[in-house]
């Protein structure tokens, strides 16, 4: 823990203490959510050494499940390998050759025979024959394969290798296009995870002159918190227009859509790019089909050269998830994570996906003279032709930054797992996998919900891998609308999410600082068992009556 947050922490104690509200809002004050997380862990952890309570940390998005069918297979094609390394060249104290192509399909099959019934051989015998059926050369992704779970050559080509690349992007159509193939190729770059792409994105923009420092950019609000921070550092320094979900059903209740005034918004031709999350995080809902129509009504009509960041991580938590990627491909970047629906966030697995046909080429194409000079003089190593060199390639150089771009790319053990990754998928037609993963995340909602005292209704666009709670609301519902006007009074909003730590050793992550609502809180769906649910929301209807004691005590006087 730093300095400064050793201090902050000493400051909340002190302002808890003596019940001071305008003191603990001070201390928070800008503190993000993640140091506010770690706050509220460290009280957490603190309470639970006093009483036989546990931590029950829904803070963070880490899954507790693992996909372990791809798993299985990736361990048994890496004996494969060392079979393939030692027929190369074997000597003693483990010393082999380089897994070799020629006839690597046939002893690959044998391999498998010989190992029938282990794990992961069922898996690798399907998938070889999915791929054959594909039209996919067998010594070709046998070898890729081979050599890649060796990571013994430098990734080749740098930005994926080749069947992976094709294996991947026929994953990403179900994933993140509902089946539906683009008009256009879609080429990919395989980064370290979803932070790795977002950085290798924001540097590249950047580097090419396609945002500048003052330019105005767009961010669909609620967000993940990087996309609200990375904008204002000095790297950028972006100017942000928030396009803001403030859309109600007819309950009343948050439907985390987008009305049309504030699409609107992007009708501005000064607003140069737009980030946006979708599935949303953290009220984890889809883009509806009406606020996408709009978004492509005002990108066409009225703001045609607006660059677009999509990040879908969460779609294939979504039944029929439709990117707006595939409604607007020459515009956006897609950035895809494995991270969530595989339980693979120590795999740092993500791609970008860019069309061949792309706006951001096309900017770069018309940049004034002067502007193409420096970009030259910056990818001189890259060729002699740097008009040719295209964005998502110049990303995969920044990402190295340039001059060591011989040496860039994904580990080639890491694009080998996804690959396997996205066969799983592929290869599962019933889609028992998926119907079991939103399965999972549903049921722990549900349970989240009912212990707060409600039923929540199904929705097609809901995610559910997140779920927002707005207090303030529940506090007029459940109370009356003066309760919640005194409640938002007398407490900062950050105060509940420091009692539940430091009361009941539950953590939940402050709503305002991804931009939700004032006396929101986000629960994580993914990273507890079910019965973990019904206890925080238990505790928090508990809570919520606590303050409501003190305000009729209060009101009573």
């Amino acid at each position: 823990m730093s300095r400064s947050t050793q201090e902050n922490a000493a400051a909340i104690e002190a302002a808890i203490a003596a019940n001071d509200e305008r003191a603990f809002e001070a201390s928070v004050a800008g503190m993000s959510p993640f140091e506010v997380k770690n706050l509220l862990v460290s009280y957490a952890k603190e309470g639970d050494k006093a009483s036989a309570r546990t931590l029950l940390n829904a803070g963070r998005g880490n899954p507790n499940w693992i996909a372990t069918r791809p798993r299985e297979a990736f361990f048994l094609l890496g004996a494969f390998s060392l079979e393939e390394a030692r027929r190369a060249l074997s000597l003693p104290l483990g010393l082999a050759g380089m897994p070799q192509k020629a006839g690597c399909a046939e002893r690959f099959q044998a391999f498998l025979k010989a190992h029938d019934g282990e794990p992961g051989a069922a898996f690798l015998a399907q998938a070889y024959d999915y791929l054959v059926g594909e039209g996919f050369v067998a010594d070709d992704f046998v070898q890729e394969w081979s050599q890649g779970i060796a990571g013994c050559e430098y990734p080749m080509p740098d930005r994926i290798l080749a069947n992976t690349e094709a294996i991947v992007n026929r994953y990403l159509v179900g994933a993140v296009c509902d089946g539906q193939a683009p008009a256009e190729p879609v080429d990919l770059f395989a980064t370290e995870g979803g932070t790795a792409a977002m950085c290798y994105l924001f540097y590249s923009l950047k580097c090419n002159f396609l945002v500048n420092p003052g330019d105005r950019m767009a961010l669909m609000t609620p967000i993940f918190t990087p996309y609200l921070e990375i904008p204002h550092l000095n790297d950028y320094d972006l100017d942000v227009v928030n396009i803001n979900a403030t859309t109600d059903t007819a309950d009343g209740e948050h439907a985390w859509q987008y009305p049309d005034s504030e699409i609107e918004k992007l009708a501005d031709p000064s607003i140069k790019l737009l980030c946006l999350v979708n599935p949303s995080n953290p009220p984890s809902y889809a883009m509806d089909e009406r606020s996408r129509k709009k978004l492509v009504e005002v990108v066409q009509k009225h703001n045609p050269n607006l660059l677009i960041i999509t990040d879908d991580v969460y779609g294939t938590f979504v039944p029929h998830y439709r990117s707006v990627f595939a409604d607007l491909p020459r515009n956006t970047a897609c950035v895809y994570s494995f991270s969530k629906y595989f339980g693979a966030t120590g795999w740092r697995l993500a791609t970008i996906a860019v069309a061949r046909d792309n706006l951001f080429d096309e900017l770069i194409g018309k940049l004034p003279e002067a502007k193409k000079q420096v970009l030259a003089a910056r990818y001189q190593s890259l060729t002699d032709d740097i008009a040719r060199v295209r964005f998502i390639d110049r990303m995969v150089a920044d990402s190295r930054l340039v001059a060591l771009n011989g040496t860039a790319g994904l580990g080639t053990p890491q694009q080998v797992q996804m690959s396997l990754f996205a066969l799983q998928e592929l290869m599962d037609k019933d889609g028992i996998y998926r119907t079991q993963m939103r399965q999972l995340v549903t049921d722990r909602l549900a349970c989240l919900w009912k212990s707060l005292g409600f039923t929540l209704e199904p929705d097609p666009l809901r995610a559910g891998y997140y779920s927002v709670i707005d207090l303030g609301l529940w506090a007029s519902r459940l109370y009356s609308d003066d309760f919640a006007a005194w409640l938002k009074k007398n407490y900062a909003s950050l105060d509940i999410v420091v009692r539940l730590a430091r009361d009941t050793g539950i953590v939940v992550m402050d709503g305002p600082g991804f931009d939700a609502p004032d006396w929101s809180v986000r629960v994580s769906l993914a990273n507890l068992d079910i019965d973990a649910y019904e206890q925080i929301g238990t505790h928090i209807t508990a809570m919520l009556a606590d303050y409501a004691e003190v305000w009729k005590a209060e009101t009573a006087k």
